[in-house]
């Protein structure tokens, strides 16, 4: 049975690996290294960070970020969530993406964010099946191996936080 938790610093190396796979797709992120857990962990939100584990084994992680450090923003977040690739299919991403929602509500957060690149289309499925919608795209909005990529801007605003 799957089970979802907040994740902790003892969950780096496998998070790490899995950010890794990510990374190695080429369709994940523009990151092209593993950080350190310091630099990840000062730049993602303390609240909003879950694994998803099954008998001890870490098969995917989210997170939450900050758009901004103006206070105006303070209620706006973006989405981070990643998937073993060993277990891309079997609906992880929509429960930990679920559960970062629902937190992320509970915390008075009422916009989430994504940046998705184009190609990506499994992902952009995952959010707008949860409620998430295309506002647009920005064009080559920059190099991944000196090839300039797109990113399609999805967000999704809260029905009950920041009313």
């Amino acid at each position: 049975m799957l089970h979802l938790r907040r994740m902790s610093e003892n969950d780096w190396p496998m998070v790490a690996k899995i950010y890794g796979q990510g990374i190695a797709t080429g369709q994940a992120t523009f990151e092209t290294a593993i950080p350190s857990w310091e630099k990840w962990d000062n730049a993602h939100l303390k609240i909003c960070r879950f694994v998803a584990e099954r008998d001890g084994e870490i098969l995917g992680w989210a997170a939450l970020s900050p758009v901004s450090s103006r206070c105006v923003y303070g209620g706006v977040a973006e989405v981070s969530v990643y998937v073993s690739t060993a277990h891309i299919g079997k609906k992880i991403g929509s429960q930990l993406l679920k559960q970062l929602i629902l937190t992320s509500e509970a915390e008075g957060f009422w916009t989430l964010q994504a940046g998705i690149f184009r190609e990506n289309a499994g992902s952009i499925k995952l959010h707008t099946t949860l409620g998430f919608r295309v506002i647009g795209y920005r064009e080559k909005i920059g190099q991944m191996n000196g090839v300039w990529r797109d990113t399609v801007l999805l967000e999704r605003r809260s029905l009950t936080a920041g009313k």
